[in-house]
């Protein structure tokens, strides 16, 4: 009986001894695990420090701080396009607006000089287009109000004209349609027509009338001429096809005139239709 008695008592020391050596052990991985500092212990780099990492690697004082950085504004003029004699601007807020040209550089060579519609002579095309703007914006430095209107006849000092004979000008359009094709078939041998116009050229290459080729031919230049795609050409926009002609075709400023059938100063793909494809 004694001995029984004795071996309950061993067996509940040995359990007393086990649990206390676990609880030993948890409060020692309670007090061995590391608390976060705050943010008062944490030392920050001098200003010598900092200095010196910006002349080493480059680094922004701010970042390293952890200070916000300005980032660049970007100018909203540089997908801006302004048309000739303007230029942009931008406003208090933060918008782009083209405005005329406050100047045009000063030109001494006279083979700048371009003659205007009125038959006067500018010396460039800039002073020209910056004057067309003054008066289409209503500016008090507006010089004529028919400046408006202002666009370039030809390249060079403004001369008089051989005038245009009766018939020269019946045996233009088909003059012009000839070389309105030539030009056409030049460019898609060199693969600078859209591909939707290179195969309406290809096409009339196969063609084996005239008045079908010249009408092909007719309407990609009109089109061509029509940049800002409103069904109409200006009195501007014919500028590619009247300047650089008129030295050497005397008859195409009136051949354009009477294309302008009501006079608008807009050609319609019907008016330069019927006096270019149905004429001679």
């Amino acid at each position: 009986m004694k001995f029984l008695f004795m071996v309950c008592c061993i067996a509940a020391l040995l359990i007393l001894d086990i649990n206390g050596a676990k609880v030993i052990k948890k409060r020692k991985r309670v007090t061995t695990e590391k608390t976060p500092l705050t943010a008062t212990e944490i030392k920050l780099p001098e200003e010598d420090e900092i200095q010196l990492l910006v002349e080493k690697e480059g680094i922004v004082a701010n970042e390293i701080i952890g200070s916000s950085i300005d980032l660049p504004v970007q100018d909203p003029c540089l997908e801006k396009r302004c048309g000739p004699g303007r230029e942009c601007n931008s406003t208090t807020k933060g918008k782009a607006k083209c405005v005329c040209l406050t100047t045009c550089p000063t030109e001494d060579d006279n083979r700048r000089r371009v003659c205007s519609n009125y038959n006067e002579t500018w010396t460039s095309d800039c002073e020209l287009y910056r004057s067309r703007c003054l008066c289409d914006e209503a500016s008090t430095q507006c010089l004529n109000p028919l400046n408006k209107h202002l666009h370039i006849e030809y390249y060079g000092e403004c001369r008089q004209m051989e005038p245009c004979t009766e018939e020269e000008m019946a045996d233009f359009p088909r003059r012009m349609r000839d070389w309105l094709f030539n030009v056409m078939r030049e460019l898609a041998d060199r693969r600078e027509l859209s591909p939707h116009y290179l195969q309406m050229e290809r096409e009339a290459e196969r063609l084996t009338s005239e008045s079908q080729r010249s009408v092909v031919a007719a309407v990609w230049k009109w089109c061509d001429l029509d940049g800002s795609n409103d069904g109409q050409v200006s009195r501007h926009e014919l500028f590619p096809i009247r300047a650089p002609l008129m030295a050497l075709e005397h008859c195409i400023a009136p051949f354009l005139d009477n294309c302008d059938a009501d006079n608008d100063h807009r050609i319609t793909l019907k008016e330069w239709g019927t006096y270019l494809c149905y004429n001679s």
